[in-house]
């Protein structure tokens, strides 16, 4: 493994090291400070804004470039270089930085707004300590790792007033307008039963810990990686993609998709947070995500813009599984759309449609006529995506205080993300065999008793010898299961990395 000296300790590989390598990297770094130019938060709209990214080797690259033609990107930061390679090569002259605190050190008087698009259990870090030092932050999802997190964001962004959006582009795309738009106009009456579900993974899960430690790439970080998460032995099964698997850098394929599957019912039925939470899965690892997962979440009766609405259970299906077809589906029709779709049964009629909110229709074959209510999002000549990125531009460029927040602000993102890394922690306790109560507000299970055990599987282990198979399974010692809960609704970081104290 490489070492790195007290002086590179921060940022992993010297530049100096690495310019070395790549000629790429050659060229100066000169930006005007905004500060000069307007002062943020209150910039004329022509203003550019400067842009740093912070993981910009794989979905980072395509939010940068949505704005690349307007704004200012300026710094680049990414523990994985070799994977960064491209989006360095595509910005000469913005600076490179392995470590987004040493970024954030050395050019925080240089940066209006960060863009962040790191592995989940990083995400929370480094967007809420951009925000406190005043800047807009735009995250990809899912928002975070936890619902601390999520609730951590959501009142930070209150408390600096900066310009946020999560990165699920559907919120900006006409579809999720649309299911509004009929949900809210009474067009398939009260609804009480969602189905939803994805056709991910499409990574691996449900895997054994390798047990082999490989050297890690001059190109790579490993430390870095790990950030605020325990310290393992590198392995390239981890990272850049696969991070998504594992239960201490990503949220699996529920955390990936329900972000972009679930957020027009959320919207539509202003939903809130949960009272009850129940999941299953196949073998469920402690370490690794499961290959197919059911989730059970149960909204309480509630006010809402629109009156009382009736309590609704959301059902989630991954894996390859999906939901039943409803009586009258039509023969032949695919229910995935665009990686995944949504059935919400209504007392009048079913409204269905695909990943992102796309293209929805009523299981009746009627066409509804309702009043359009709900702010769609053109930027230019832009949709969809772009859009959606460009429309965070927007708000960064007006002032706090009469700004039109982006579709996927924070203040609606991020309860919308405690709904998804609740279905997480439903499958991760789920041999507790019992449906689990929530306190949305405390953020607390109510029926984890302090009493209660649990053990998980560590190593799922399978043999054939002489034609015989041969099963052995390893297992934790007994967890005490409110610990263990508690432990994931808010994690423990490790020495160095940390977060900003919950506003009030």
């Amino acid at each position: 493994m490489k070492k790195f000296d007290k002086k590179d300790s921060k940022s992993g590989i010297s530049r100096r090291d690495f310019l070395g390598k790549s000629a790429a990297f050659a060229a100066g770094f000169s930006v005007l400070p905004s500060k000069v130019v307007s002062g943020l938060g209150h910039r004329a709209p022509s203003d550019k804004l400067n842009i740093a990214g912070v993981g910009v080797g794989g979905r980072g690259a395509a939010v940068l470039r949505a704005m690349k033609d307007t704004e200012n990107i300026v710094a680049l930061c990414d523990v994985d270089w070799r994977y960064s390679q491209g989006t360095f090569d595509e910005y000469p002259d913005a600076a490179k930085y392995w470590d987004w605190r040493v970024m954030f050190d050395e050019m925080g008087d240089d940066i209006d707004a960060v863009v962040v698009a790191t592995s989940d259990h990083t995400h929370a870090t480094i967007a809420a300590h951009a925000m406190t030092m005043g800047k807009h932050v735009y995250v990809e999802k899912p928002l975070t790792h936890t619902v601390y997190e999520s609730r951590l964001l959501t009142k930070l962004a209150a408390e600096y007033g900066v310009a946020t959006q999560m990165g699920d582009q559907g919120a900006s795309g006409e579809g999720i307008n649309l299911v509004t738009e009929w949900v809210q106009n009474d067009v398939i009456g009260e609804v009480t039963k969602i189905e939803a579900f994805t056709d991910r993974p499409i990574w691996p899960q449900g895997l054994n810990v390798p047990k082999e430690e490989q050297q890690v790439p001059d190109t790579m970080n490993w430390d870095l990686f790990i950030g605020p998460a325990e310290m393992r032995p590198y392995n390239e099964i981890y990272t850049p993609w696969n991070f998504r698997g594992w239960w201490d850098f990503g949220t699996g394929a529920l955390g990936d998709m329900a972000c972009h599957i679930l957020h027009a019912p959320f919207k539509s039925l202003e939903l809130g947070y949960p009272t009850k939470v129940q999941g299953s899965s196949t073998l469920l690892l402690q370490e690794s995500a499961p290959t197919a997962e059911r989730v059970r979440l149960t909204y309480p009766e509630r006010e809402t813009s629109m009156g009382t609405l009736p309590e609704v259970e959301v059902h989630w299906y991954d894996g390859g599984l999906q939901p039943l077809k409803p009586e009258g589906w039509p023969e032949g029709r695919d229910m995935n759309h665009r990686g995944g779709g949504v059935l919400m049964h209504g007392t009048k009629d079913t409204l269905v449609h695909g990943c992102y909110g796309s293209d929805p229709w009523l299981l009746s074959g009627n066409k509804p006529n309702v009043e359009q209510t709900v702010r769609r999002v053109k930027v230019g000549d832009l949709e969809g995506e772009a859009a959606h990125q460009m429309d965070w531009v927007r708000a960064c460029k007006e002032n706090a205080g009469n700004r039109t927040e982006a579709k996927s602000s924070f203040d609606k993102s991020g309860p919308f993300n405690e709904m998804v890394v609740m279905g997480v922690l439903a499958v991760r306790l789920q041999e507790l065999d019992k449906e689990l109560e929530w306190d949305g507000e405390s953020m607390e299970f109510t029926n984890i008793n302090p009493n209660e055990y649990l053990r998980i599987i560590k190593e799922d282990g399978f043999n054939i010898e002489d034609g015989n198979p041969t099963f052995s399974r390893e297992y934790t010692d007994q967890i005490n299961a409110q610990q263990f809960a508690n432990g994931l609704i808010q994690k423990e970081y490790r020495d160095g990395w940390d977060l900003p104290d919950m506003p009030a």
